[in-house]
This record gives structure tokens, sequence and C-alpha cells, in this order.
């Protein structure tokens, strides 16, 4: 992929995109599983603090939470460090920036996923566990959980496609991601026709993949539907 001379620019932009999409939807997982076991917890407290994480969230636009954690990170790092006699400017890279942003705004979304997917299970497997002797932790984990990622993995899936294109929105803060780098060749040559339907291209090029790996998962996690397909 030449591109006029910048195909590998757009390449080491899709490399980014990936990279940022692959680890906050790591982080984005562990949050909303967190969010998902409070929201069902006894504890009115984890109750309380979940809702609000979610509520608040998804209430607010994810550009604008890439800019608050973005510009509003460094001076709250600042200000610890300076508790500390450090007194040089501490600036958040725009990856570290962007990974927060989307993994918190991912969790935020999935937590209402896992929670459904936890509550489609009967209640009945949870006693018949216990009255295995098997402690409350090792039944989510050995018990649960597998139920739960069988049952999430299409929502999560939706959640994953919206998470890859809001990854865009990172490069306003400078990470050299695949659309700020359609940007720069624009600027240098003049055709933004050209650079910008390359990367829609590339992005629905992803979506695919990412749509196909969610149905191979899918099938690997319903074996009747396995069967079925042989």
């Amino acid at each position: 992929m030449d591109l006029l001379g910048f195909g590998d620019l757009l390449l080491s932009g899709t490399w980014v995109t990936v990279k940022l999409a692959l680890t906050s939807l790591v982080f984005g997982l562990i949050l909303g599983l967190l969010g998902a076991t409070a929201k069902l917890s006894r504890f009115w407290p984890a109750r309380a603090l979940a809702t609000l994480y979610t509520t608040l969230i998804r209430g607010i636009p994810e550009l604008l939470l890439v800019l608050t954690i973005y510009f509003g990170g460094s001076m709250i790092l600042m200000a610890i460090a300076e508790q500390f006699g450090y007194t040089d400017y501490i600036e958040i890279s725009a990856f570290a920036a962007g990974v927060a942003a989307l993994s918190i705004a991912f969790g935020a979304y999935s937590t209402e996923v896992f929670r459904g997917a936890i509550q489609a299970i009967p209640k009945g497997q949870w006693e018949s566990a216990q009255a295995l002797g098997m402690t409350p932790l090792k039944t989510f984990f050995r018990i649960i959980l597998p139920q739960v990622w069988r049952l999430a993995l299409p929502g999560l899936g939706n959640l994953f496609q919206v998470l890859l294109k809001d990854t865009a929105l990172v490069s306003v803060v400078g990470l050299n991601d695949l659309m700020r780098q359609a940007y720069v060749a624009t600027g240098s040559t003049n055709q933004p026709f050209t650079f910008y339907m390359a990367a829609a291209l590339i992005y629905l090029g992803l979506t695919v993949l990412s749509t196909g790996m969610t149905a191979w998962l899918e099938r690997r996690a319903n074996p009747a539907d396995r069967r079925a397909a042989a």
C-alpha cells in the first residue's frame, strides 16, 4: 500500500489503533466485571458506587472523557508530586490517556452486559454449588463465569466495535493513530478524499475482522452451535 508514499504511515497508525483498542478492551472487561459484581452485591455502598460509575460515565461523551483525563490527569499528578517536592512538569502520554478513557467508558457499558448475563443464570446453580461445599468465590469462577462469557459475548462484541471506532477520538490529543496519520497525510498532499477514504476502508476491515472473531468465539462457547455448523 503506497498511497503517494504515505502507505507505511497509515499502516503504522493502524497498528497503534489496534494496540489501543485491545489494551482498552482488556482493562474495560475487568472494570465491567467488577462493576457488575458490585451492582449485584449485597452491600449497598458497592451497589451505589457501581451505579454512580455507570450513570456518570454513560452520560459523558467519550471525547470529553479523553480530554479530561489527558489534561486533568497531568494537573492531578503534578499536584500530588508537588507534595513530595517534585516540581517538574508531568505529562500523561496520549496513549495512556486514551487507554484510561476508553477503558472507563467500555467498562461502564459492559457492566450492564455482564450484569444481565449473571442474572440470566439460574439461582439454583449457586445453591447447588453451595450444597456441594464450594465457596462463593470458587462458585463464581468455576461455575458462573464460564457461562457468563457465553451469554455476554454478543453484547461485548458489539461494544468492542464501538470501542474500535472510538479510538479515533484519541487523535485529538496527539496520538499517532490511524485517524491522526490520515490527517497528516491529508495536510501534506491536500488530498483529503484519498486518505480519509483509505482510513474508512481500514476501519471497515478491522470491524469485519472483529465481527468474524466474535462469531468464532460464540461458536466455540456454544457446543450446540458447533455441532449444527458441522
